[in-house]
């Protein structure tokens, strides 16, 4: 009497339930996309760099966020600076956290520039 067939037919039912859910299943889809494509490598690659520094010794050829690169001098224990030659005789103070890359050596077989990792 009151309530228009309009509004009665919006009244969610069994299959209309069902119907409303399967509406978020692309949104899912897509961040579950996105979490294995972008978010676990980032991840990933975070855990990676997280060993490398702290594994940092005396010798190995660091890269800064600021491009430089240079050798580690010297390694205070427990302290967030590390002292970085990037010239002969020139010695910097760097953040340890300001470290992008550690450089390794290629083997002996290999020919090119140094490997970034």
């Amino acid at each position: 009497m009151f309530i228009t067939p309009a509004y009665a037919q919006t009244v969610s039912g069994g299959a209309n339930g069902i119907a409303s859910y399967l509406q978020f299943a692309p949104l899912v889809l897509i961040f579950i996309v996105f979490y294995f494509l972008l978010i676990r490598p980032a991840q990933t690659q975070q855990k990676q760099l997280k060993a490398k520094l702290s594994a940092l010794k005396r010798g190995d050829r660091v890269v800064t966020a600021g491009g430089i690169i240079g050798v580690v001098k010297k390694i205070p224990d427990g302290a967030t600076e590390l002292d970085v030659e990037i010239a002969p005789n020139v010695t910097v103070s760097v953040v340890r956290s300001t470290i992008t890359s550690v450089i390794t050596p290629q083997a002996a077989n290999d020919k090119g520039e140094p490997r970034a990792t």
